[in-house]
């Protein structure tokens, strides 16, 4: 009798490292019940009740297909990326400035009724992009300094063209390639200057935001490219200490907080349960950017932390392939991937506890979205294609290793 598993081991559908397909598993089990579960008021005001779960979960199944498809690739075509990537990224965040605000915010685009983020695709050309100029622009002591100018023209690039729509996410990404010029050992004199520019311009930043007059604010927001301003002066304006006097709380001001710390601080160890979520009602975006507030509230503390380990299980795995590639640059580039995906997913949860102002960040591979679950999906396809190389060569050097003992055996044997 012909099982799955020899039918899976036959056609090598599922390559590479079997950990992080087992966490691709358990993200997208996850993220289907609790979406549908946070989506069942959407679903109730449209009466199609089915619409939210086989809408996502469509959407998940073309993602998992696309890792099937992308981790079969050897990793060294993945160098390709950056010579159609960025001019493609630039020209459809440009584009995207120009169309219709959602949230007062100009992101998406749609490209054959297709609609998307660019900043979701324009974040993994850069990430791929920085991989390539640190594998390819060093010596045996690290990155050469011009290594150092190549990323920041590309990082400031693209980063700044998300930055005016999407001020998260383009620090986000800056901050990941910050990460992996550490990692790839640009030197020192280089990267304390720019941390203290950054620092600088960050501590400017902040104090403006949270002390600028009201009509300053609205002065800057009416400059181009600037609208956002307001927006992120009240994001950091509400993340503050709540009053001592509970009837001073204003629930109305900031609900999607507010509900947030409710549906966590009701929770137990092992929560309401799946499809119990009371605050899903109350809580603005409780199936995207706070669906870990409602993780929390239906699977308890322990399925909120179940969660966290797993992406935190993403990133050990990927520095574990990192370190055995034989190439410099399918190790950057696991490396960039993972931090990308790990980093926007503790900010996600951050915001959800409080811990962080609002950001808008999706919890990867968990919260609705259509090109975003998809994109996730092609990002851990190449992690994927990345491990399998890595594997291989493992198990070459096993063989060598095995048959130098084989032969020194029967040497020795021939001398006895």
């Amino acid at each position: 009798m012909v099982t799955a598993a020899k039918v899976l081991r036959k056609w090598k559908l599922f390559e590479g490292d079997k950990v992080i397909w087992m966490i691709l598993f358990f993200l997208g089990l996850v993220s289907i019940i609790e979406v549908y579960s946070a989506s069942s008021n959407m679903s109730y005001k449209t009466g199609y009740y089915w619409k939210p779960i086989l809408q996502h979960g469509s959407y998940f199944v073309i993602g998992v297909i696309a890792t099937l498809l992308i981790h079969k690739i050897p990793c060294r075509y993945f160098k390709l990326i950056p010579l159609l990537g960025i001019p493609v990224s630039v020209v459809f965040l440009v584009v995207a400035m120009f169309t219709e605000k959602v949230n007062n915010a100009s992101r998406w685009l749609e490209v054959a009724g297709v609609g998307f983020q660019p900043s979701e695709l324009a974040k993994g050309v850069l990430i791929t992009t920085v991989a390539m100029i640190l594998a390819s622009m060093r010596d045996e002591k690290g990155a050469q300094w011009r290594a150092f100018k190549w990323i920041m023209i590309m990082a400031v690039l693209i980063c700044g063209l998300i930055v005016p729509e999407n001020f998260s996410t383009a620090a986000m990404t800056f901050l990941v390639v910050l990460i992996m010029m550490f990692v790839g050992g640009v030197p020192w004199k280089q990267l304390g200057s720019l941390l203290g520019g950054l620092t600088v311009a960050g501590a400017a930043l902040f104090v403006f935001l949270a002390y600028a007059p009201s009509s300053t604010l609205k002065t800057v927001g009416e400059l181009p490219l600037l609208h956002r301003v307001p927006t992120w002066a009240d994001r950091v304006r509400d993340h503050g200490p709540a009053p001592d006097d509970p009837a001073e709380y204003n629930i109305s001001a900031n609900p999607q907080v507010t509900h947030a710390k409710i549906a966590i601080a009701t929770c137990n160890v092992v929560g309401k349960g799946p499809g119990n979520s009371v605050e899903r009602d109350f809580l603005p975006q409780s199936f995207s950017d706070f669906i870990y507030a409602i993780v929390i509230e239906e699977l308890g503390l322990a399925g909120g932390a179940f969660v966290m380990f797993l992406y935190i299980v993403l990133l050990f795995r990927s520095a574990r392939i990192a370190s055995r590639c034989e190439r410099n640059f399918p190790a950057f580039l696991v490396m960039g991937l993972s931090l990308m995906l790990v980093t926007q997913a503790l900010i996600n949860m951050a915001v959800a506890v409080g811990v962080f102002p609002v950001t808008g960040q999706p919890l990867p591979l968990i919260s609705k979205g259509g090109t975003s679950t998809v994109i996730n999906c092609v990002y851990l396809g190449i992690i994927l294609s990345v491990s399998r190389s890595a594997k291989k060569k493992r198990s070459g050097e096993a063989d060598k290793v095995e048959a130098e003992n084989e032969n020194s055996e029967q040497m020795a044997e021939a001398f006895e």
